[in-house]
C-alpha cells in the first residue's frame, strides 16, 4: 500500500494522518540521538553505540587532527599525553549514494589564477580517499563514522613497532567511541575513542607502563578544525630568519625561478595602528598553562614563559603576547586555546613544542607545548651532586631548588618559542647566550686550586656522559614521531 493511502486509512479510523512511517531515517536518528553542534554537527545514538557527523560542508577543505588526550608514559614509546599527530587537509565529496573523506594534495601547486594551470597539476598528483560511508536517507545529510574513527590514523601501532615493542593490533572488540568526548566548539569538533592495541607478546617497554602489556589501552582524539579565514599573508623564509618553516612546490613559477616555495610558520598578529611604531595589537596571543601543575613549579613556568611578553612589546606588538592559567570553565579541547602541558612519563625524557599549521600558509592556529615533568626532578638531583661538598648544607638545598626552578623557567620559554615558530639558535651561546634557543650550558670558573680542578675534571667527564645519554634519548624520540609534525626539541 502506498504512504498516501496508509495515513488517509489511519484518519478515516480517526488517528492523525502524520505517521511514524513518514519520519525520515535521518530525522529518526537526530530525534533518538545526543547532539551535539558547533563548527560540526554530531549525533550520538547511544542504544547502538553510533555516531553520525551531519556533512555540511562539502568540497570545503579542512584540517583534521588526530592526537592523544591520554599517552603510553613511557618516553622511550613516544606516544605522549597531548602529541599532536598528521595534520591532513580534507575535505567531504559526495560520489552517489556516498560520501568520501578526501585528504588533498597540498604539496604541489599552481599559484595561478589560470584555471587550466591548477587543473593540470590537481589531475598530475594522487589524492588520498581516507574514508567512505553510505549517507543516511532525509533531508539532512547524515552518515554514520563509527568506522572513520575507531581506526589507528594516529599510527599507534607503526609507532610501536618501530620502537622495537612487537607486533601491535588494533583490536575492535575492545574499542569504543567514548560519548563524553563527543564535542563541537565555534571552530573545530571533537570526538575521543578508546583504542585498545593487542599483542600476542607484551613489548618490553609497554610492560612497564601497562597493568597488561599484551593489552594497551590509549585514548585517541579525531578533531575536524576549520581553516583560518582571509586576511593572513605568508611570508617567505629565509635561512638567517631562525623560523621554522613549511615548504611546496609551485608549477606556476617561471622555468628560471625556484619550484620550491617555503614559507615561515608563525602566529596571526596584527597591530592596531599598521606600520614600523609600536602599537596595541587588535588580538593578542594568548598562551594557558595547564592547571594541573603543582607549585612552586607552576609560577616558575608561568615566568619563564611570559619573557615573551617583553619580546613581543620591544618588537613593537604592545601587548601581543600573554601567559594564563587555563581557566576552570575552559576546554582546552578548544582549538582556540594555545596549551602548555604538564606531562608524567615512567622515566625523564624530552619537552617540545609542536604547532598545527594551516598547510597552505603557515599560520599556526594552535600552539601545544608539552613539557616532561621529571625534568624538574632530575635537574635537582644534579644540583644535590654539585653541591655534595658543601659545609652549609641549608645553602646547599636552596641553590638546588633555586637551580631547577631556573631550569624549568628556561625550558618553558625554550618550548614556547618553537610553537611560535622560532628554530634553535645555537650560534647564541657564543654571543652572550642572547636568545632563549639555545640549549643553556654549564659555567664553570675554575679558581686555580688542584682539587677544584680534579672536580672539574670529573664534572666535565659526567656532563659527557648525562649528553650523550640525552643525544640516545632524543634519537629514539624523533625516530617515533611522525615526520609531518611542526616540531623540535
Amino acid at each position: 500500500m502506498k504512504p498516501q493511502s496508509v495515513a488517509l486509512a489511519i484518519a478515516l479510523l480517526g488517528f492523525p494522518a502524520v505517521t511514524v512511517a513518514a519520519i525520515a531515517p535521518s530525522a529518526k536518528i537526530i530525534q533518538q540521538s545526543q547532539e551535539v553542534k558547533g563548527f560540526v554537527n554530531l549525533y550520538y545514538e547511544p542504544s547502538q553505540g553510533e555516531l553520525y557527523l551531519e556533512v555540511n560542508r562539502l568540497n570545503q577543505p579542512f584540517l583534521l587532527v588526530t592526537s592523544l588526550p591520554q599517552g603510553v608514559g613511557s618516553n622511550d614509546i613516544g606516544l605522549d599525553r597531548g602529541q599532536l599527530g598528521q595534520t591532513r587537509m580534507v575535505q567531504f565529496e559526495r560520489q552517489g549514494p556516498y560520501i568520501v573523506l578526501k585528504q588533498l594534495n597540498s604539496q604541489y601547486r599552481a599559484n595561478t589564477l589560470d584555471a587550466a594551470e591548477q587543473r593540470a597539476v590537481a589531475e598530475a598528483f594522487a589524492d588520498s580517499v581516507l574514508w567512505q560511508g553510505k549517507v543516511v536517507e532525509g533531508q539532512s545529510v547524515l552518515v554514520a563514522i563509527n568506522d572513520l574513527v575507531l581506526s589507528d590514523l594516529h599510527g599507534v601501532s607503526s609507532v610501536l613497532q618501530q620502537t622495537g615493542q612487537g607486533d601491535y593490533q588494533l583490536d575492535l572488540g575492545r574499542s569504543v567511541i567514548l560519548p563524553t568526548g563527543i564535542k563541537s566548539f565555534a571552530k573545530n569538533a571533537d570526538v575521543d575513542v578508546q583504542l585498545t592495541f593487542k599483542a600476542d607478546v607484551a613489548g618490553e617497554q609497554v610492560a612497564q607502563v601497562t597493568p597488561d602489556g599484551r593489552l594497551m589501552s590509549v585514548r585517541m582524539r579525531y578533531s575536524f578544525v576549520e581553516l583560518p579565514d582571509a586576511g593572513y599573508q605568508a611570508r617567505a623564509y629565509h635561512p638567517m630568519s631562525g623560523y621554522l618553516s613549511d615548504e611546496y612546490r609551485d608549477y606556476a613559477t617561471p622555468f628560471d625561478q625556484p619550484l620550491v616555495q617555503r614559507f615561515i610558520l608563525r602566529h596571526r598578529l596584527q597591530k592596531v595602528h599598521p606600520g614600523p611604531a609600536p602599537s596595541e595589537v587588535v588580538k593578542p596571543i594568548i598562551y594557558y598553562l595547564d592547571s594541573g601543575v603543582p607549585e612552586p613549579i607552576r609560577s616558575a613556568l608561568l615566568d619563564g614563559a611570559r619573557w615573551w611578553e617583553s619580546a613581543f612589546t620591544r618588537a613593537g606588538f604592545i601587548n601581543g603576547f600573554k601567559v594564563e592559567l587555563l581557566p576552570k570553565d575552559a576546554d582546552p579541547q578548544d582549538i582556540r586555546y594555545n596549551m602548555i602541558q604538564w606531562v608524567h612519563r615512567a622515566t625523564r625524557g624530552w619537552s617540545y613544542g609542536v604547532a598545527l599549521t594551516d598547510p597552505r600558509t603557515g599560520e599556526i592556529i594552535k600552539g601545544q607545548v608539552t613539557l616532561g615533568s621529571l625534568r624538574v626532578r632530575q635537574d635537582y638531583l644534579i644540583a644535590k651532586g654539585l653541591t655534595a661538598g658543601w659545609q652549609d648544607r641549608i645553602a646547599a638545598d636552596k641553590a638546588a631548588t633555586a637551580l631547577s626552578l631556573a631550569r624549568i623557567r628556561q625550558l618553558a620559554a625554550h618550548e614556547v618559542g618553537h610553537t611560535l615558530g622560532l628554530d634553535h639558535n645555537f650560534a647564541a651561546s657564543s654571543n652572550q647566550d642572547a636568545s632563549v634557543m639555545d640549549y643553556p650550558h654549564p659555567k664553570i670558573q675554575l679558581k686555580g686550586a688542584i682539587l677544584i680542578f680534579q672536580h672539574l675534571t670529573l664534572l666535565a667527564s659526567a656532563f659527557g656522559m648525562i649528553l650523550l645519554s640525552l643525544m640516545v634519548i632524543a634519537m629514539r624520540a624523533m625516530h617515533a614521531l611522525n615526520k609531518h609534525y611542526k616540531l623540535s626539541c
